[in-house]
């Protein structure tokens, strides 16, 4: 990735953007799915090492390769170039738009299909997964390449439920505040892939699945809703969810006729831990929010700074995280503490946006409207957020820049932090400012990032 992708307006008016730009590319560049591929999987003539196992390709009717995700393309085209003449067929759904970057990979077919909410292309997609996977036989080899997005691109609903279903009950968890755990908790019981029920498929090949995580903590159940790891939760959980957020009377009633029934015991729950289906399968992460925040600190220090991991578990509602993180700004300025100039902080996580009115954004990019005006006013301190992915929400920025000026300037065009927020509405806030980041799609994902400088 070219580090200069990052310096589209928001950095490169800043006299430190260069600086910053090299600690954010860092982050990106140590969680490179490509590259990550080549650290977990290795060959050596017919010896296939993937994670700590090795499997011999001579006693090997087939390897397929299948996956889906945001960095499956860069994920599938290292596997390949690895495995040379092995792949007998792979398929590896991505998000659109993205295949172009990668053309053909030889032995391999990317789809591209819709996210964050499905389409039918994912349905029609995941079909070929399935049918390619009937043909697995004991002596085969399946290798699956999961990423952030995963739950979206692969995708397949039980009898009964339709795919305006589906996308109806998306949307609504979109945008209720539900965190990505309990979003993909209730998917697992709404699909025949999720939840371990992919490994079932592939039953009785190997399984050895790689993980880009994009999950805070890396839980395995969760990345992608874990379509080759046991599922913990059940039925149950996912109706008290719904119910939890008040939405159950806005759920399709397919949905929720499901999820009783599998409730009731009359559908079957997904592969739980302990079955033993799973001992044939291997489930490695090969990239996380934390790998990337620790190359930004190791760039950080190279360049001069102070540094702090605060945390790579930061959650709850984006515009009162960026108050937070505000306050630990000024701290800074005022008396040095946690850390004294130059400074930095990095934070890892994915926070969630209460959606109230239909504007424009993301919670990266609400994170940094909520710091605005906590900001204002402190001198040679920085906010920069950061969607790893490179896209954050619906739209063509990955988080935005703030500065103790960011809340002046934006007053002496009409613009008021709090009428932005009211409306959901921080893309449009921060847009006349130049001051959205925009290094456009990254091909990874491993969560968010935020920056908080004291030059």
């Amino acid at each position: 990735m070219d580090p200069s992708c990052f310096l589209t307006g928001s950095l490169k008016k800043f006299p430190w953007g260069g600086t910053v730009t090299r600690i954010l590319a860092a982050a990106i560049l140590a969680v490179e799915p490509g590259a990550a591929v080549h650290r977990a999987l290795r060959r050596e003539a017919d010896q296939l090492t993937i994670g700590e196992k090795t499997y011999d390709l001579a006693r090997t009717r087939h390897v397929y390769v299948i996956g889906a995700g945001k960095a499956g393309a860069p994920m599938a085209r290292a596997a390949v170039k690895i495995l040379g003449d092995h792949p007998s067929a792979g398929i590896v759904i991505v998000k659109d738009g993205y295949a172009k970057y990668f053309g053909d990979i030889k032995g391999l077919t990317l789809l591209e299909a819709a996210h964050p909410v499905p389409d039918r292309r994912g349905i029609q997609a995941t079909q070929r997964i399935i049918h390619l996977l009937q043909e697995t036989q004991a002596d085969d080899l399946v290798i699956c390449l999961f990423s952030g997005g995963g739950s979206a691109l692969l995708i397949s609903p039980p009898p009964g439920i339709s795919l305006d279903d589906l996308r109806s009950l998306t949307s609504l968890l979109l945008v209720c505040g539900t965190s990505i755990n309990e979003i993909n908790n209730i998917r697992k019981h709404l699909d025949q892939v999720k939840g371990g029920n992919l490994a079932r498929l592939a039953a009785p090949a190997q399984v050895a699945t790689l993980i880009l995580s994009d999950v805070v903590g890396d839980p395995l159940d969760v990345i992608a809703s874990g379509p080759t790891v046991p599922d913990p939760t059940t039925f149950e959980e996912a109706l008290s969810t719904l119910n939890r957020y008040g939405i159950l009377n806005q759920v399709p009633p397919a949905i929720l006729e499901h999820l009783e029934r599998g409730r009731q015991g009359i559908s079957s729950e997904t592969p739980k831990p302990g079955d033993p289906l799973f001992e044939n399968v291997d489930n490695i992460v090969i990239g996380s929010n934390s790998l990337a925040a620790q190359a930004a600190l190791r760039q950080a220090a190279a360049e001069g700074f102070h540094t702090l991991l605060l945390t790579t578990y930061l959650q709850g509602e984006a515009r009162q995280a960026g108050r937070m993180l505000a306050a630990i700004a000024r701290q800074v300025a005022q008396n040095g503490q946690p850390i004294p100039r130059p400074a930095c902080l990095v934070i890892g996580g994915e926070t969630t946006v209460t959606v109230q009115s239909p504007g424009k954004g993301g919670r990266n990019q609400e994170l940094a409207l909520g710091a605005v005006s906590e900001l204002a006013g402190l001198p040679d301190i920085a906010l920069v957020t950061l969607a790893t992915d490179g896209g954050d929400g619906p739209t063509d920025a990955a988080g935005a820049v703030v500065s103790g000026d960011t809340l002046g300037d934006a007053l002496r065009l009409g613009l008021v932090p709090a009428d932005f927020l009211a409306r959901n509405d921080a893309y449009n806030f921060f847009a006349p400012l130049g001051d959205l980041l925009k290094p456009g799609p990254t091909q990874t994902n491993v969560n968010d990032l935020a920056f908080l400088f004291a030059f």
